[in-house]
């Protein structure tokens, strides 16, 4: 049995599993095949009982905890069925249980987060199944809890197996915890109850005037009441297989995240332990969540202002961002529906003011929004500020006031200006205003009215006046300094640009030394890419490293068998610097975190931008 990972999108993965030489895609689903349940045609893997050979990838379920138990081949991927029993029992009939998997691919884990650690140890098998899945998924807080932690012990190349758990509205949420295998005992079982499965939840055949559904089964059927057990089990399955591949594409095109919020929509158990993972382990969402990426971030929710990425940003604004010193006066703004912002029409219309006045360099402009809070002008290129999206109505809840109202506390005690100045509509003056030191409002009525831009330039102009005049050159160098402290560090940023210059013109601009160019920032990436002489600025820094074998030959990418060691505070998207025998040789980006660097032995690791 052999697991290689392709795709990632939070904890969720797509993979390929290899067994004698057959290969199916994950996440995926072990459709139930016995004599009196066959499984659909277009099954990729089987649960059976049976013993004869057949050409599609099989998963044998095995005697029972009562039994005797039956010799196994070496290494059959079997397991045993006795999953389904009461997970409260105690730890001596656990760990009896566990004495009839041996000799096999597969090791059951019980439902006991304080067994994992203990059965994890020294197991080299490569598929966990859960036990007593049912009855812990029923426990929302037990359950997201245990998932986390069993990923975290397992770690990245193993596979988690969800038995009996798992219908066409839970799979995306399951995935998103990171649960690889799912099966169709939960399509059968509905079947027999008369109920068929939706992404939106089950329904009782009768309590469906109309079938809203264009499967096999249900386009020759006119009457959902009269649907037999057979016809609606082929919808289940159906649509479990469409459910799969819609997760699937999402991880691929990097929107899981917003297929679930969709999802947990439909139960309140979903959305309850949607709810707790956000909440309870974002140090386990974090570390797997990529800090860049192409698709745009759709916040229509309330939980996506706990997103990982969004709470990533707004730490890092908080403790890693320090504002150019040079700018002495803040401008409070609105956000706009293009994004980044100073490519929308009402940005324009505030840059132009600003860019009219002498002064214009001394003036820091600050952009409150939800669901990020506040985004400072140098960080607009930046991942999720430059590609989020979300509803505008106008009206601000209380949780959305408290997030911006203690992000810009934060933030003005650690940075401080001598005049600021609001450029938003009244009803977040209404909520920020206070927290502000004798704060001047330049709007009017709209933003972007004749008379608010006006008053807003005839403001302006008064106070740039007032301040010491600031050079383009040492402002955009003070910007580049700002997304760097954001992106790395303080300690990286200041070995990074210590005495270069920035030139260019934004949003495409690069930092010099001399004549010599260390790295470049543009609107594609967002984020500092280094070149080989900047690489060497920040190689003694211990930071954002990974250390490749001594017989490992740079030609293209870093593959993870070739990593001896890695930075484990690397996130996917992250600039990072190669080593061989803790000397500089390459640069390039991340593709995997840290932690699954050293422990993969399948994929590419970095992707390379410069190597010796």
């Amino acid at each position: 049995m052999n697991f290689r990972v392709h795709n990632r999108d939070g904890p969720a993965r797509i993979g390929q599993l290899t067994i004698d030489e057959k290969n199916v895609v994950t996440p995926n689903i072990l459709f139930l095949h016995t004599s009196r349940c066959k499984a659909p045609e277009f099954s990729d893997i089987l649960l059976t009982n049976e013993t004869k050979k057949t050409n599609i990838l099989t998963v044998r379920i095995g005697d029972s905890i009562f039994s005797a138990g039956e010799k196994k081949e070496k290494k059959e991927v079997s397991m045993s069925n006795y999953l389904i029993y009461p997970k409260d029992v105690t730890k001596e009939l656990h760990l009896s249980a566990l004495t009839k998997n041996k000799n096999t691919d597969c090791f059951l884990i019980p439902a006991k987060k304080e067994l994992i650690p203990e059965i994890v140890k020294n197991n080299d098998a490569i598929l966990s199944i859960v036990g007593n899945a049912t009855q812990l998924f029923s426990q929302q807080s037990h359950f997201v809890d245990f998932i986390t932690e069993l990923r975290e012990k397992i770690g990245y190349q193993k596979l988690i197996y969800l038995p009996c758990v798992g219908e066409p509205s839970s799979i995306a949420l399951l995935t998103y915890l990171g649960v690889d295998f799912f099966d169709s005992f939960s399509a059968v079982m509905a079947a027999r109850n008369e109920t068929l499965l939706f992404p939106t939840g089950p329904c009782r055949k009768t309590k469906l005037p109309e079938l809203p559904c264009s499967c096999p089964s249900c386009i020759k059927i006119k009457d959902a009441s009269v649907m037999k057990y057979e016809e609606i089990l082929e919808h289940n399955y159906s649509t479990l297989l469409c459910e799969i591949k819609q997760v699937r594409n999402a991880i691929i095109a990097g929107s899981l995240r917003e297929l679930v919020e969709i999802r947990v929509r439909t139960s309140p158990l979903l959305a309850s332990m949607l709810r707790i993972l956000d909440l309870n382990h974002y140090q386990f969402l974090e570390e797997r969540t990529p800090v860049m990426r192409k698709q745009p971030l759709i916040a229509t929710t309330k939980d996506s202002l706990v997103r990982p990425e969004i709470r990533r940003f707004q730490e890092r604004v908080i403790q890693r961002y320090e504002k150019p010193p040079s700018a002495r006066i803040l401008l409070l703004l609105p956000c706009s529906a293009k994004k980044p912002y100073s490519f929308s029409k009402s940005h324009k219309l505030f840059r132009e003011r600003i860019l009219n006045l002498d002064n214009s360099f001394v003036v820091h402009e600050v952009i409150l929004t939800s669901p990020l809070g506040l985004v400072p002008r140098e960080l607009e290129l930046t991942y999720p500020a430059s590609t989020y999206d979300t509803a505008v109505t106008g009206y601000w809840d209380e949780d959305e006031k408290k997030m911006i109202r203690t992000l810009l506390q934060q933030y003005l005690q650690k940075n401080a200006y001598d005049t600021i100045i609001m450029h938003i509509p009244r009803a977040m003056q209404q909520f920020v205003a206070d927290l502000l030191k004798n704060p001047v409002s330049t709007c009017i009525d709209s933003p972007t009215s004749a008379e608010s831009l006006d008053e807003l330039s005839n403001v302006l102009q008064k106070t740039t006046r007032m301040q010491k005049r600031v050079e383009p050159s040492l402002r955009a160098y003070e910007n580049i300094k700002s997304l760097a402290c954001y992106q790395m560090s303080k300690t990286l940023a200041e070995r990074l640009l210590k005495g270069c210059s920035i030139r260019g013109k934004y949003p495409y601009q690069k930092i010099m030394l001399k004549n010599t160019q260390l790295g470049m920032v543009t609107e594609e990436r967002g984020l500092i890419s280094l070149t080989m002489e900047g690489g060497e600025r920040l190689a003694s820094a211990e930071q954002y490293w990974v250390e490749i074998s001594d017989d490992f030959t740079l030609k293209g990418s870093v593959f993870a068998p070739g990593v001896k060691n890695a930075d484990e505070s690397i996130r996917i998207g992250d600039e990072v610097l190669i080593r061989k025998n803790k000397q500089l040789c390459g640069v390039g980006v991340a593709l995997m975190n840290g932690k699954e660097m050293n422990e993969s032995r399948h994929g590419e690791a970095v992707k390379m931008r410069h190597h010796i």
